[in-house]
């Protein structure tokens, strides 16, 4: 298996995209990847995407993608696991480096959400919850995540408080990151006093309806030493899956999908957990930050609320997490969010992330943990100063 790199990152600034179409949002953080990269030809393009077909109502978004970055003719497919599926085209691009299928691919990912009324964006994002089991009985996304910090709660005596630090330091890091959906800052007061969306999770515990689109350019190692560029190696590439619904988990407060990829992607790095100096992490709800963290190892079951309201996760703390703002700030277009966890985590290892909340530390090794659904499916990838 030959080493992979990414050598070049793109993003655009997320958010209610309305004057910009689903191909146009692509286009741009595609290009951007490719000025960083400093290449104008691809070898091949895999796209993450959720479901493009109800939320615009495109589908066979590989091959429109790469003809619109002006890629006509590349082998060209998208992939889906949900809100995962940035995470998963992450990783199948890695793969097509490291077995020698192609030398220089781009994994992007990129989602249009705002085109479409509430209930309908409800409806699509529903699709990667159980159909018979909770959708069919009216349970959606916020439901299914109240229930996990319901029990969580009540499990390990957390107060509304504690999950109310997860979305404050959030949006502290997205106020400082210029391609935020929401980049200013909210008092813990903002979140408890918010409308109550599922019991207990009010709207700031809860990531927002968003567009956008990110990308990345993977070659070897040996050909990113040649383009002269920065590049930062992928040195731990994993997947687990667990059930979709609740009711069938082993646990309600642990991740088995997220804890099963943390331990095989550390196992390829040939890391341990404390030597990741940050993370970013899927906290689609400000509950699923707190279980996340505890569910790859950076904390003992229980502990990981205290840690975030005691600032072990904030920018300066012992391990920072979602130093982009995460979902809940900087937004979760579903198809794209893996790769913009990428695209935050090579910024900091290059030393380049914007106003002032670049990681004084010096940061060497990073992790991205990408989720479907309520924790059915997840992607974690280790990423390595070379």
């Amino acid at each position: 298996m030959r080493d992979v790199a990414v050598v070049g990152i793109g993003i655009m600034k997320w958010g209610e995209l309305w004057e910009k179409s689903f191909r146009d949002i692509f286009t741009e953080a595609a290009l951007n990847a490719m000025d960083d990269a400093g290449v104008d030809k691809i070898d091949s393009l895999i796209v993450g995407c959720m479901t493009g077909g109800l939320f615009v109502g495109q589908e066979h978004v590989g091959a429109i993608m790469a003809d619109y970055i002006g890629q006509r003719h590349i082998p060209a497919a998208h992939v889906e696991s949900a809100c995962a599926s940035g995470g998963l085209a992450f990783r199948q691009a890695f793969i097509e480096v490291a077995s020698g299928i192609s030398d220089v691919v781009m994994a992007g990912g990129v989602e249009k959400m705002t085109d479409i009324s509430g209930d309908g964006a409800t409806y699509a994002l529903a699709a990667a919850a159980d159909q018979e089991y909770e959708v069919f009985h009216g349970v959606t996304f916020p439901g299914l995540y109240a229930m996990m910090a319901r029990v969580y709660m009540k499990k390990y005596k957390v107060t509304r408080r504690q999950l109310s630090a997860v979305p404050y330091k959030s949006h502290l890091n997205g106020s400082k990151n210029p391609y935020a959906q929401y980049p200013f800052p909210i008092k813990l007061e903002d979140v408890e006093n918010g409308v109550k969306v599922a019991d207990p999770l009010h709207i700031l515990d809860c990531s927002p309806i968003t567009d956008g689109a990110a990308a990345c350019i993977l070659t070897t190692v040996e050909s990113a030493k040649k383009m002269k560029k920065p590049y930062i190696r992928i040195t731990g590439s994993a997947m687990a899956t667990d059930t979709i619904a609740l009711h069938q988990r082993e646990s309600l407060t642990t991740l088995k999908s997220t804890e099963l990829a943390g331990k095989r992607g550390l196992k390829m790095a040939g890391r341990k957990i404390s030597e990741i100096d940050l993370v970013e992490v899927h906290d689609c709800f400000s509950i699923a930050e707190i279980i996340v963290t505890e569910s790859l190892g950076f904390f003992k079951p229980g502990q990981g609320a205290t840690a975030a309201a005691s600032g072990a996760t904030a920018l300066d703390g012992k391990i920072p997490v979602n130093t982009s703002g995460g979902l809940k700030s900087k937004g979760h277009p579903v198809g794209a969010t893996g790769i913009g966890q990428v695209v935050e985590v090579v910024k900091q290892l290059r030393g380049e992330a914007e106003n002032g909340r670049q990681i004084k530390s010096n940061p060497k090794v990073g992790m991205t943990q990408n989720m479907g659904g309520s924790g059915a499916s997840a992607v974690v990838h280790i990423l390595e100063v070379a």
